[in-house]
């Protein structure tokens, strides 16, 4: 009989995987997260192993925030996931333009 074991994807992230799980646009669980750059009710940085990740919506707040493990859980209406790339095409505006000059 095997074994059934929870969270077992996100145990021991140290070959930089990176994974965004979306529930109903209420909750995101999102993995390979190294830093937390800033956070508001309207939106989150995160720096994740893939890049600067940036969460909007309405009523944000962190529910889980697992160090070790590089785990954000997020709840709240999520409006849009946006990966930002310092060399990217284009000129960042807004708080990117500012964290990127």
């Amino acid at each position: 009989m095997s074994e059934y074991v929870t969270n077992q994807r996100y145990q021991n992230n140290t070959n930089n995987d990176h994974e965004v799980m979306m529930k109903g646009r209420k909750l995101l669980e999102i993995s390979g997260v190294k830093e937390v750059q800033s956070f508001d009710s309207e939106e989150f940085l995160l720096e994740t192993v893939m890049g600067f990740l940036s969460v909007r919506g309405h009523d944000l707040h962190m529910k889980n925030l697992n160090v070790e493990e590089g785990i954000v859980s997020i709840v709240g209406k999520v409006d849009d996931l946006i990966y930002v790339d310092s060399s990217g095409s284009g000129k960042p505006k807004g708080l990117f333009g500012k964290l990127f000059k």
